[in-house]
């Protein structure tokens, strides 16, 4: 499965799979973009995931390694899940592994280097995909 047709799933996940990938993205991968993210969690003990996850996104989207790329990134990423047409709990999924994916070439010096980091980012997250999926007996 390419990371394009990745938000063609979100919709089938159940929330708690949803809020899984998304802990997955802000807590692992985006490790890889300089994001070293604990969040508060007494904030998020025993919440539901449609109250968890926008807290955790929240917490996460004050996280800025480069506060300038973050927003670039962000409107980037924004505008992109837009397009998905995904709503609920999918799109924010949606957006946050576009953000963090777009948040993670920090050491590519040309185009070509960018999209070569930004294509392992997005083989990661379309892996992982799969594996919470499958957990929840989500076919693909």
């Amino acid at each position: 499965m390419s990371d394009i047709a990745l938000h063609k799933y979100l919709s089938r996940l159940p929330e708690a799979a949803l809020q899984e990938f998304i802990e997955w993205c802000v807590l692992e991968q985006s490790k890889l973009a300089g994001c070293n993210f604990t969040p508060d969690t007494s904030k998020l003990n025993n919440l539901p995931p449609a109250d968890y996850i926008p807290k955790l996104v929240d917490q996460f989207m004050k996280v800025k390694p480069d506060p300038i790329k973050a927003g670039l990134v962000a409107a980037i990423a924004g505008k992109e899940a837009d397009q998905h047409g995904l709503s609920g709990l999918a799109i924010v999924a949606d957006f946050v592994s576009l953000y963090v994916k777009y948040l993670i070439p920090k050491e590519g010096n040309t185009p070509q280097q960018a999209e070569t980091i930004i294509t392992q980012a997005s083989q990661e997250q379309c892996e992982k995909f799969t594996q919470i999926a499958t957990k929840y007996g989500v076919q693909l």
